[in-house]
């Protein structure tokens, strides 16, 4: 079984041209992050300061996040990614639990 195959059945995608939708998908988006994190230390001076980089893992999930959705639509995969990032938060939030009883 290939790699393409294995991911439709995991992902319950239709086919495997779907897959590579959805891989490029995921590519896009995390060249974009690279992308606006240069920018934006290009630009900004403030952006070289160690609290930066901190504040930078933080805010970067829901920007992450939000551009998955937007390139999920973009590329007509949008239910996908939405039952994506519930799942993800769903994780999220029963670490969140674990962690604090």
């Amino acid at each position: 079984m290939s790699f393409t195959e294995k991911l439709r059945k995991r992902w319950n995608a239709g086919s495997v041209k779907q897959v590579w939708i959805i891989l490029l998908v995921f590519a896009l988006t995390g060249s974009s992050v690279v992308w606006l994190r240069q920018i934006i230390k290009a630009n900004f001076e403030w952006a070289h300061s160690p609290w930066f980089t901190y504040s930078y893992y933080w805010l970067i999930l829901p920007v992450y996040n939000l551009m998955l959705l937007m390139y999920g639509f973009l590329f007509g995969q949008f239910r996908f990614f939405w039952e994506f990032e519930k799942r993800f938060f769903q994780r999220i939030g029963k670490l969140f639990k674990k962690h604090s009883s």
